[in-house]
């Protein structure tokens, strides 16, 4: 998935593959306005006033929302975008794309909880932390036979419940994780007390998924209750040491989803080898392209999924929709 985030692709390019590739059966809105800024140099020379990294159409387009753009066809929202520019652009200059979902904890847990514990958890580009809380949801997961299996934290049943399909054989356990110890690393951390970064977050969400926006309020109900730290920084130059702070006797595990994308390739080799070199569990949720390690062990996994891989330590071991929706687990 780097193509769609590389800044120096055409706007018109970069649209119409967000349109077919990421939009696609999953936004109807987001379809049709990316494929109207392909197709109108008006508003696609617009959008090239803004910094090559800035022009990423889930930025553009969160943007718009958080200024309050209704959801429409391409014609209105293009007159809308006209006449909101310049709020648009400043969000767009001053924001990032920092999608927060609880949900992709789902396909993360049964990773976390076949990992012996106790767990200390930290996630690279954690945004408002929101995925270091694995521990406090409840989860449903409904097999292709219709059998589901409900988890909840020992505490009893939590305020979010993530819901998962799943196939393949799948290990989902009898209890959540035992996490002693979790932080985060972000560039830009958000602070769930905060309520314009809630926004923010709220605006991220693709205007058809009204569940997606009911489970991020609960979750940030579960994350003031419990805050966590985010140190602000790079990934590369904050992971080592953020590793050496945590617990003796717990296993560190440094984890991801829909990151590694958007570092360029210098960064990821750099985070890869760190990641090889330090006492750690490396738990990567990314496109299957983006880890070098992980696309090169996956050419013996036949498959024609487009979702995430699944990795633990480059080895793949499940496929995963983006906002955790699905798992297929590999024998």
């Amino acid at each position: 998935m780097r193509a769609s985030t590389d800044p120096q692709a055409a706007t018109a390019d970069r649209y119409r593959q967000f349109a077919e590739v990421e939009a696609r059966g999953m936004s109807a809105c987001y379809e049709e306005w990316a494929r109207g800024v392909a197709d109108d140099p008006v508003t696609a020379a617009l959008i090239d006033r803004l910094p090559g990294p800035k022009r990423q159409p889930n930025l553009v387009f969160s943007a718009s929302r958080f200024h309050g753009a209704p959801v429409s066809d391409y014609a209105a929202f293009s007159v809308w975008l006209a006449a909101h520019w310049a709020d648009v652009e400043a969000t767009c200059l001053t924001h990032a794309t920092q999608t927060n979902e609880p949900g992709r904890c789902a396909v993360l847990l049964p990773a976390l909880a076949a990992i012996p514990g106790p767990l200390a958890l930290i996630e690279v580009g954690a945004s408002a932390g929101l995925c270091l809380h694995p521990d406090r949801y409840s989860y449903r997961y409904t097999a292709a036979d219709g059998t589901v299996r409900m988890l909840h934290p020992a505490a009893g049943p939590s305020p979010v419940v993530l819901d998962c399909a799943t196939t393949g054989p799948v290990p989902i356990p009898d209890r959540l994780p035992d996490v002693v110890w979790r932080a985060g690393i972000e560039l830009n951390p958000l602070d769930v007390n905060d309520e314009a970064d809630v926004a923010w977050l709220d605006a991220l969400i693709w205007p058809e998924h009204a569940d997606r926006r009911a489970r991020l309020r609960a979750a940030v109900e579960v994350a003031r209750a419990e805050p966590v730290e985010i140190v602000s920084g790079d990934l590369n130059e904050q992971v080592e040491a953020l590793v050496a702070r945590a617990p003796t006797g717990a296993t560190v595990v440094v984890f991801h989803t829909a990151v590694l994308a958007y570092l360029d390739e210098e960064a990821t080799r750099r985070f890869s080898a760190t990641m090889a070199r330090l006492p750690v569990r490396w738990l990567s949720n990314e496109g299957q392209s983006v880890v070098p390690a992980v696309a090169e062990n996956l050419r013996a996994v036949p498959t024609a999924s487009t979702d995430f891989v699944l990795a633990l330590d480059t080895e793949p071991i499940a496929f995963a929709h983006p906002h955790g929706r699905a798992l297929h687990w590999l024998a």
